[in-house]
């Protein structure tokens, strides 16, 4: 009992006053297959780094809100908005993609610091140190709680594993082969040893990563080893098994930046003129809204109803510590959802079990989530086998049924893992069989459907 107040105290600490993602970390490529948003959608994600949301702005819904607790990740988003208006293509690579900027006081004075809410504004006032590439941190990347932790990452592949020549060699690899060869005889050897993993068992460790306990004892109950193996397991899968050629995910956390050719789609030139606009035209950035409360409140203010939900991972905390609320959370899901909305989310947890058994009011009746959400198995566990991240226990979609899904679904909703989980992708399998449809091939077309090619044809 005491170790969990010790543990929810350090990660009210970590957060509490910090910005804690600099970069989003779900892969928006798969969001987007799942999400097929077009025109006339709207959509609520939370902010997060804000990254997502401009990935989302792409295909060119009506309106997407972004909503966070923490202020300072609105504060983010508000500035990779003002910098889309205000900046040229060059100066806003230099920003978010290198992560620095050498005349940002002039940047930030002249171009961006008008532009900013009032908030937002102090908040950059204040930090605008993040952008200078000095110190001990010399990247944006390296700044807020989980840049704090992928810094230190780095300073121990510098200067204890001694693998930075063998990083950068995995990260130039060619083909998966490749990867893997360097990974499994140079990188794993001298990364993971016993330190690493008595480290990553550490609550601390996982505050400044934006994991509480919470989820940690979730991801815990199913999977062997635990939290450290599921971690090794995990950077097995990301570097031996997928393609790291535009992981930029990995990319940004090992270097502290992006190249060109390896970044968030907003980040590409061609996006980035889509997002500014032209001739006077507003681009689809402006359809992006931030707004700091939780997604309760402002679906109880909203001036619309919603088509799409991305919903992260935030109800693994809120399931523990906050059952109440999230079940509030869900009757005004229901209340300002269409019917036939979208809903996504992501958990530690191999096996997620308290969405279901939710009960809320349709209709003057209650009826249980389970009754309402129907899953789509197959595409989640496709999508998730192929996730450049690889680091959520399991994956969701699901559509919403105001009037109830099939009795088959149903009853598929009653059983252990629920609907349209994919519990965990590659590595969960070594512990969970997963859809027979995977196993004949299903990633085969999931592949294609998260190809270049393919998303182009959904704009």
């Amino acid at each position: 009992m005491l170790a969990t107040h010790i543990s929810r105290a350090f990660f009210k600490l970590c957060h509490g006053n910090q910005l804690v993602y600099n970069t989003c970390w779900e892969d928006p490529r798969l969001d987007r297959v799942a999400l097929q948003l077009g025109e006339g959608d709207r959509l609520i994600v939370i902010t997060s780094a804000g990254c997502n949301a401009l990935d989302y702005a792409l295909d060119g819904p009506e309106r997407i809100d972004t909503v966070d607790v923490n202020p300072r990740q609105n504060a983010l988003l508000d500035l990779k908005l003002a910098a889309i208006r205000r900046l040229d293509y060059d100066q806003f690579f230099e920003l978010f993609g290198r992560g620095k900027v050498s005349d940002w006081s002039a940047v930030y004075t002249d171009a961006l610091r008008a532009e900013l809410p009032e908030a937002s504004r102090k908040f950059w006032d204040k930090n605008g140190k993040f952008f200078l590439g000095q110190g001990r941190r010399p990247s944006f990347y390296f700044r807020g709680t989980a840049g704090m932790f992928a810094s230190w990452i780095n300073w121990y592949i510098n200067r204890y594993a001694k693998v930075r020549e063998d990083i950068d060699r995995l990260l130039a690899a060619e083909t998966v082969e490749e990867q893997k060869e360097i990974y499994e005889s140079r990188v794993k050897p001298a990364f993971w040893g016993p330190f690493i993993k008595w480290f990553m068992r550490r609550d601390a460790a996982l505050s400044l990563l934006g994991v509480p306990r919470a989820q940690r004892k979730q991801l815990e109950r199913y999977y062997p080893g635990g939290i450290a193996k599921f971690v090794e397991d995990s950077l097995d899968t990301v570097f031996s098994e997928l393609p790291l050629k535009d992981n930029y995910f990995w990319r940004v956390y090992l270097t502290g930046e992006y190249t060109k050719e390896c970044c968030p789609e907003y980040l590409k030139e061609e996006n980035f003129a889509r997002l500014k606009g032209t001739d006077g035209q507003p681009g689809l950035a402006s359809r992006v809204h931030t707004h700091t409360t939780t997604i309760l409140e402002h679906l109880k203010g909203a001036d619309c109803d919603y088509s799409h939900f991305v919903l992260l991972d935030h109800m693994d905390w809120m399931a523990e510590h906050m059952h109440d609320m999230l079940a509030l959370q869900w009757q005004e899901i229901v209340d300002r959802a269409d019917d036939g909305a979208k809903l996504l989310w992501r958990s530690a947890a191999v096996i997620c079990e308290f969405v279901d058994p939710i009960e809320v009011e349709v209709d003057g009746k209650k009826r249980r989530l389970g009754e309402l959400l129907e899953y789509d198995r197959q595409l989640a566990d496709e999508l998730h086998e192929i996730d450049r991240v690889h680091t959520y226990g399991g994956f969701s979609i699901a559509t919403l049924r105001r009037h109830g899904v099939s009795l088959d679904a149903a009853r598929a909703n009653t059983g252990k893992g629920q609907g349209g989980y994919a519990a965990g992708g590659r590595l969960n399998k070594k512990m969970i069989h997963t859809t027979e449809q995977a196993a004949d091939g299903g990633v085969e077309s999931a592949k294609d459907a998260v190809s270049p090619d393919a998303l182009a044809n959904t704009r």
